[in-house]
């Protein structure tokens, strides 16, 4: 073997080294964020019940709790002891995937770019900006080019190109799909799960921003994509959390650009998802779907609204 083939494989090692360290560290944080649920003084559950409810191996979970023993977390017989300090999750950077990380990296410099239809983007520059490989933010980016959402052109340039109302359609259909079955995946949950502390921490924010609504209007976005994928990643489903990244940008991208009556319409839309989210704690079917269709047909109207608008070239000024 070649010393370009010997320094290949090497890098492959280290990659897959690299991706097994960060998916360790997310599942611990996890793991943790699980332990915060139960009551000190009381033990854990089945070691098949903490795989399922975090979605990963037994083998993982074993590592788990091997490190909160170590930790004086958990006792021996794997009692909790006392409750996990925040200096003791690991870091968000190194706990997210570098694809993860990317895509909120990128959402974050939608918002803060006030970029429109037709952006250009430079792929080397993004990658200086958020730390990662000119390679990862590629392969980020030729995932929307296969929906032909983003153009490629020479010297490294990308251009975000518009959606067509047919396009708009299809894609609120599919995500009306994945999260009703997401959502009701999310009310089978274990009472336990982390997910229902997270959903909890999410409904706070929301009555914060509320509270601060006349200057922080703009962060709503952030938190709607934070609760949409919170749900979605409930399916348990590849399929639906690998297309999300694709249905997250689409309709944040848009309300970026439909800036008439921002603010109105996000403290709408945060009422919405208070309601929304009450009914899934409330675990009622009955109440979880329907909820859960009039805040999805509105977001489609609010999508289909700002592309209708720069078809016909109105002004929101």
């Amino acid at each position: 073997m070649g010393k370009s083939g010997i320094f290949c494989l090497k890098n492959h090692h280290v990659d897959g080294y690299m991706r097994s360290q960060t998916l360790f560290k997310r599942q611990f944080n996890e793991f943790l964020r699980h332990l915060q649920a139960i009551e000190i003084g009381q033990g854990l559950g089945s070691e098949r019940e903490i795989g399922r409810s975090l979605g990963t191996s037994r083998t993982t979970v074993r590592k788990c709790i091997s490190a909160a023993i170590e930790s004086g977390i958990l006792s021996a017989d794997r009692i909790i002891l006392r409750k996990s300090h925040p200096s003791e999750h690991y870091p968000e950077a190194e706990a997210t995937a570098p694809t993860a990380m990317v895509e909120r990296s990128f959402l974050t410099w939608t918002l803060q770019s006030d970029s429109g239809p037709g952006q250009t983007i430079n792929a080397s520059q993004l990658a200086r900006q958020f730390g990662v490989s000119t390679t990862t933010i590629r392969e980020f980016l030729q995932s929307f080019r296969h929906f032909g959402l983003m153009e490629r052109h020479p010297g490294g340039k990308w251009v975000f190109r518009g959606m067509t109302l047919e396009f708009a359609h299809e894609l609120s259909d599919i995500r009306e799909i994945f999260e009703l079955r997401s959502v009701l995946r999310f009310a089978q949950l274990d009472p336990n799960d982390a997910c229902w502390n997270e959903l909890r921490c999410l409904r706070r924010e929301h009555e914060e921003l509320l509270a601060t609504i006349e200057e922080d209007y703009h962060l709503f976005s952030l938190l709607d994509e934070r609760l949409h994928r919170l749900i979605n990643n409930a399916s348990s489903n590849r399929f639906v959390t690998d297309f999300y990244h694709v249905i997250s940008l689409i309709f944040f991208y848009h309300y970026q650009w439909n800036k008439k009556d921002e603010r109105s319409r996000n403290e709408a839309a945060i009422h919405q998802h208070l309601a929304y989210i009450d009914a899934i704690l409330s675990r009622d079917e009955e109440l979880i779907v329907p909820t859960c269709m009039a805040h999805l047909k509105e977001a489609r109207r609010t999508l289909l609204a700002s592309i209708d608008r720069d078809d016909r070239g109105t002004s929101d000024e």
